[in-house]
Parts: structure tokens; sequence; C-alpha cells
């Protein structure tokens, strides 16, 4: 019997982290069936001569729960090698959603996460209510990715609470219901509960988000019903908005690792916000105690800083001033016209002087460009390339002999796709390198869906390979591969994933080791209802294979979609 896909002479790189080797991959409904040197006939022949095989990259920290439902593609994700994806992370979700709280969901994931209510009423056919209503939605819909998802604790505590989820402590019966509720998800297939404590995570109306209003002892009942069924990960948000609340958070969450033994994930970052923040090295070794201890833990981390983004298309720092705020209304090339102004100009450098002082304020990317502080230029990068060696603001200030304000001016008039990249989080590449060797470190926090025009996240696994591997020779490739799949699929009991390997199913990436890289951001209008968001896209691609079917070549979409709901071990 003829093969359906037939890659040949590709050098593999399986995920295992051993040694390269060069070898013909058979495909077969939809898994790999032999690797070695074939001689079956097949309906379709790829030649990997020259190029990478390795296992389509897996992110495990995404929120794309409302893009699935307008985007077949899965982008930007589906650009840059991947081929999985886990959606619902830190407590946000569609489901389970009662009807009339649908535009209060929505809103709270525009307020928190940056996804324009506009492209949501317009994008999704909000058919469902419950959680395996959700998941078979998803289910239904094409998909060039595979997708996983947790039960989220806002949209859960929403559900049995209503509108007391924002304000009070659940009763013992609540508590019983959500923990009947994550149950029910999870022998449905999702694949853990996730919850948020960060205090970057607000409502529309400035105040916690619901899973913030949840005391541990709820967080324990929850945790302890998925240890019931010895399934689900606990994913969760931490609490980093000062040193000693994020020990406080750690502390506790170490008592629920203990008590029910699931594992565990979050956010492993190093930051100078905040008051007396903690180094990463504490974080690590907090992760290894508590696995030392008898928990199951891993951290999520980047491969570059987490930024905000700005650009005349979308943010600047100035939007909130007065003086800027007409001006930033006008159409485009109205902008542009007036920014040419001299008049106008001085004028506009001159209210920058007005903005709120920086202070000790934790803010993520949402904040940053929302509600942002005086501009510290010397950490504002006016982006020139992917490397992560692109001038200041201030640099260019000084070489110029301009104000910064005039320089960011210049600069957007020069090219309405100038970009401006001010690092918040994992400022320090060291840092960043760091948290990537530890471990028990995942390299997986994209945030792809979310922060649509704040944050560009969907790029790290190109920026590993092009970065880390290529320019700076801190990883082989066989070890960046290996931490952008074998690892992410066995933390997430992905057992069929993340190798080549026969038996796995044949989700696959053929790149160009000396080409791979990220393009550019660019911000585009092509949100439903013409909402924007930032779009980057990858080189030196050649084939994305999903499910054993060809998703993307050469970086464009073939109309093929493979792609499966990602599912826990009770799933029936």
């Amino acid at each position: 019997m003829a093969l359906d896909l037939l890659i040949r002479g590709g050098t593999v790189v399986d995920g295992s982290g051993g040694k390269r080797f060069v070898a013909d991959i058979g495909v077969s409904q939809g898994r790999i069936v032999e690797v070695g040197r074939l001689r079956e006939p097949a309906q379709r022949t790829i030649d990997a001569d020259g190029l990478i095989v390795s296992p389509g990259f897996i992110d495990g920290h995404t929120h794309m729960d409302a893009q699935v439902a307008w985007d077949p593609l899965g982008s930007c994700s589906c650009w840059h090698g991947v081929t999985s994806v886990v959606m619902s992370n830190c407590g946000f979700a569609l489901a389970p959603c009662k009807p009339a709280d649908r535009d209060w969901y929505a809103r709270c994931l525009s307020a928190v996460e940056d996804i324009p209510t506009e492209a949501m009423a317009a994008g999704i056919d909000w058919s469902w209510e419950t959680f395996p209503e959700y998941m078979a939605t998803v289910e239904r819909l094409p998909k060039a990715i595979n997708y996983g998802m947790y039960i989220g604790h806002s949209a859960l505590r929403m559900y049995v609470m209503g509108r007391r989820a924002l304000e009070e402590t659940a009763s013992d019966d609540d508590m019983r219901r959500m923990a009947l509720l994550v149950q029910e998800a999870l022998r449905g297939g999702a694949l853990g509960f996730s919850s948020s404590r960060a205090t970057t995570h607000v409502t529309p109306d400035d105040t916690p988000v619901a899973s913030r209003i949840a005391d541990w002892t709820e967080i324990d009942r929850i945790v302890a019903a998925m240890a019931e069924l010895d399934a689900g990960i606990f994913q969760v948000g931490p609490d980093i908005g000062s040193g000693p609340a994020h020990r406080a958070f750690l502390d506790r969450l170490r008592q629920v690792a203990l008590a029910t033994r699931r594992p565990i994930m979050f956010g492993v970052l190093a930051t100078r916000q905040g008051e007396d923040p903690n180094p990463w090295q504490y974080q690590t070794r907090y992760i290894d105690d508590t696995v030392a201890a008898g928990g199951r833990m891993f951290g999520q981390g980047t491969t570059r800083s987490i930024n905000a983004i700005f650009s005349l298309k979308s943010y600047l720092p100035f939007d909130v001033l007065p003086a800027w705020q007409p001006i930033r209304a006008l159409p485009l090339e109205e902008q542009k016209k007036r920014l040419r102004d001299p008049a106008v100009r001085r004028a506009l450098v001159a209210a920058e002087a007005g903005m709120k002082p920086r202070d000790k304020t934790f803010q993520g990317g949402g904040a940053a460009t929302t509600d942002p502080r005086k501009p510290d230029y010397g950490n504002l990068f006016a982006l020139k390339g992917v490397d992560w060696d692109d001038p200041t603001v201030d640099q260019l200030a000084k070489a110029r002999g301009q104000h910064p304000v005039e320089v960011m001016i210049d600069l957007s008039l020069a090219d309405d796709d100038q970009i401006y990249v001010q690092p918040l989080v994992n400022e320090s590449p060291e840092d960043v390198l760091g948290i990537l060797r530890h471990e028990r470190t995942l390299a997986t926090f994209s945030d792809s869906g979310a922060h649509v025009c704040q944050e560009m996240g969907s790029s790290l696994q190109t920026h590993f390979l092009s970065y880390w591997v290529r320019k700076r020779g801190a990883f082989t490739l066989e070890q960046a591969v290996r931490k952008l799949t074998h690892d992410n699929a066995a933390a997430w009991e992905l057992h069929d994933r993340g190798l080549v390997r026969k038996g796995y199913k044949a989700d696959l990436a053929l790149f160009e080791e000396a080409r791979i890289r990220p393009c550019l951001p660019t911000v585009e209008k092509d949100l439903p209802g013409g909402a924007r968001r930032l779009v980057q896209k990858a080189e030196g691609i050649r084939a994305t294979i999903v499910n054993g079917t060809v998703t993307f070549e050469e970086g464009k979409a073939t109309g093929a979609f493979a792609g499966e709901v990602l599912k826990g071990k009770l799933a029936s």
C-alpha cells in the first residue's frame, strides 16, 4: 500500500536531543510509520535534501480561544513552525458561559488580553454554553494546527457564581459545583485548569478578574478534584507585583503542589519592575526544591524579552496626552501631515514633559501601552532587525542631537511600519539565557492570540533558532528543538507528539538551518470587522505538516485543515 506522504533525504532532528541523522520519513493515516531508507511508493513525495526535519513546535501558553473561531490558520503561530498550541491560559476562556454573560466575557478578554470586542462580535458564532459544548465547537471548526485547552477559573467562577464572582469568596456549594465542572471538563478532554493571581489582570472596570477574588481554599478544592481523577495540569499566572507578594504566592502554591501532586506551571520571569523583585534564580530554586519534596512543577519561559510594542499605526507612548489625542484620532495620512508641521512638533515634544513619571508599579504589556509612564528612552528600542541589536531611542537622540520624541516622529514619518520595543520583563538577554537553560523551564510563553496590538511573542520559536542557536551559539540545534518539541509535549502529557518516531503523530517542520528567522512585525487590519493587530511571519520554513498533511509551504497556507483538538487522558 502506498504511503500518504514520503519525506525523502532530510536531516532529522527528532526532538530527543540526540544526534541528527539523514533519513526518509513515511507517513500514513496521520502518523509516522517508518523512519529510515524507504522504497515504498507514496501519493506525495517531498525532497527534503538539505533541510532539517524536526517535530512540529509546541506552544503551551496562548490565548487563541476567540481567534480559533475566525482564523482557521492559527496565525501568527502557524508561520513559525508551530503545529500545536494550548489555549485558555491564566483562567481566561470563553466557556463555560451563560448566554447573558457573553458580552461581559468578551469585554474582559478585551480588557485583559487586548482582543478587540468588534473582532469577537464579528468573528464568533457563539453557540455554546458549557465547556464540553465549546470543545465540540472547536472540534468542528476548520483548523490548520492542533488546539488543546484548559477550563479557565475566571470563566468557571462567573458561570457558577454570577456577578458574585467579582466580589465574594465562594461558598462551600459554589466550590463543590466548580470542582464537579472541572472534573466534567477533564473527562471531556480538557488538559487541565488554569487560573491567575496576577495584578495586571483586571476587568473593564479596573477591578480584579474573578480568579483573583478566589481564596486559596477554593484553589485547593478544585486542584484536589483534579487529583481525585489523577488527571489535569494546573496553570496559574503568578503575582509578581512585588517581591514579597511573589514569595507569598510561591509559598502557598507549594502547598497545592505537595498536597495534590498534580503538575503545576507558572511563568518564570526576571524583571526590574515592582518593589524588591525576585530574580529568576530564586524562582528556579523554588521549583527545584518543590520537586525534591515530591511536587511536580514547571516554569514557563520566553526566548526573549516580553515587550510593549509601539508604532504610529497602533499605540504610541504619548497617546494619553491631551496635545496628542486629537492628532492620533485622525486618519494616518492626516496624522503624518500634522506631524510634519514644525509648530505642531514643538507642541508635541513639549507635551511629553507632562507624562506620568515612572514608578515601582508593575505594568504588563496592556497597561504599558494604554496607561504608559514617561518612557525610559534607554530601554526603548527602534526596531531595525530581529537580532536583538537595535539602537535605543536615547542613542539615536544623542547621535542626532534631537529630543527623543522628535526622533520617534522622524522615524515614523520615514516608515509607517517603524516599530518601537519597550522590554518589560526578561529585559536582559543573559537572564533569558539562564531561564532557558534550566531543566525544568519550558520554552513556550508566546501569549499568541492575545495583546494583539500590544505585544508580539508568536515568533519565540524562530527567534530561539535564529538568535540563541545560530547567532549566539548558546544552544545546539538539537538542544533547542528538544526544548520546543519533546519537552513541551512531555510536560503537557501529549505522549504521541514531540518526536520523529514510528507511531507518533506526523506533526513536522521542514526548515533551512541557516535561514530560519522571524520577519519584522507589521500592523495590519486583518481581524474581523477590520480591527488591527500585529502580524509577524518567518523566513526559512519550507513546509509545516500537521497530522500527516502539508498545511503550509513556503510560508503560505495550502488550504488543508488537518488540525485536531488535543485531549487529556480521560477523554473517551
